[in-house]
This record gives C-alpha cells, sequence and structure tokens, in this order.
C-alpha cells in the first residue's frame, strides 16, 4: 500500500507564499499523475494541479499563474509552489497520486495524503 505524506501547510497573510511538498511511502508503479485537490468547509473537493509522469501539468483556472506544481519522479516527490496566496485559497490540501492497473480489467488505482491545513488571512 502506497502512503502519501504531505507538508508545508500553515498559515500565511494575504498575497504571501507557501510551499507545499508530498513524498510517497515507495515507488508507485505504473503511474499516471501525482498532484493536489483541496477543500474548503462546507464545498466539494477540487483539483488544483496535477502533473503527469510525462510532464503534462493541469490547473485549476482559479490557481493559474500563481501555483506551480514540480515532481522528482526518482524521489517520488511532488511539490506545489503557490504564491499570491488569497483568502479564498484557505482549504485543507491533499495530496493525491494515481496507478493504472489492468486486472481483473483497466482501471485506476488512486491514492490520498490525509491532507493539510492551508489558512490565508486577509
Amino acid at each position: 500500500q502506497v502512503q502519501l505524506v504531505e507538508s508545508g501547510g500553515g498559515l500565511v497573510q494575504a498575497g504571501g507564499s507557501l510551499r507545499l511538498s508530498c513524498a510517497a511511502s515507495r515507488k508507485i508503479f505504473s503511474n499516471n499523475a501525482m498532484g493536489w485537490y483541496r477543500q474548503a468547509p462546507g464545498k466539494q473537493r477540487e483539483l488544483v494541479a496535477t502533473l503527469t509522469t510525462v510532464g503534462s501539468t493541469n490547473y485549476a483556472d482559479s490557481v493559474k499563474g500563481r501555483f506551480t506544481i514540480s515532481r522528482d519522479n526518482a524521489k517520488n516527490t511532488v511539490d506545489l509552489q503557490m504564491n499570491s496566496l488569497k483568502p479564498e485559497d484557505t482549504a485543507v490540501y491533499y495530496c493525491y497520486a494515481d496507478a493504472v492497473v489492468s486486472a481483473p480489467t483497466l482501471h485506476l488505482v488512486e491514492y490520498w495524503g490525509q491532507g493539510t491545513q492551508v489558512t490565508v488571512s486577509s
């Protein structure tokens, strides 16, 4: 079983920066993407950014130009650099990783971290 461990959350003023890091407990075989989701109080979990093993990125429109995702495939880590933070970025941020499994049928296995709180004060 793969465990994802996040670090780097905290409290920051609007306009500030934070860097989130996530490390997988072992290599994820047949991994496609790693990334970050977030969930604010009373809202559904939403995509923040993902990055595939071949370098394709996907960002939520609300974070484009402010957040940058990066990963180290050799170390099984994914980071999220968050700049120009806004109060609406306040949420629990979850690390995500997946693996493509072929048996019994082709499907995606998802792994999630425990979450790290990011609070942006106005």
